[in-house]
């Protein structure tokens, strides 16, 4: 499988998703850097 921009969202997603079930305490955490993450790659900062 090859990782590309195309695929990082729901790879990030499911990783994201099992982390929240393993530790629930993190949820607002995860969000957060997720978010930040999506908003710099929409920005155009990261290719």
């Amino acid at each position: 499988m090859n990782i590309s921009m195309t695929n990082l969202g729901p790879l990030a997603s499911l990783l994201f998703g099992i982390l929240i079930l393993i530790f629930p305490k993190f949820l607002n955490y995860l969000i957060a850097v997720y978010l930040i993450v999506i908003g710099i790659i929409g920005l155009g900062l990261i290719n």
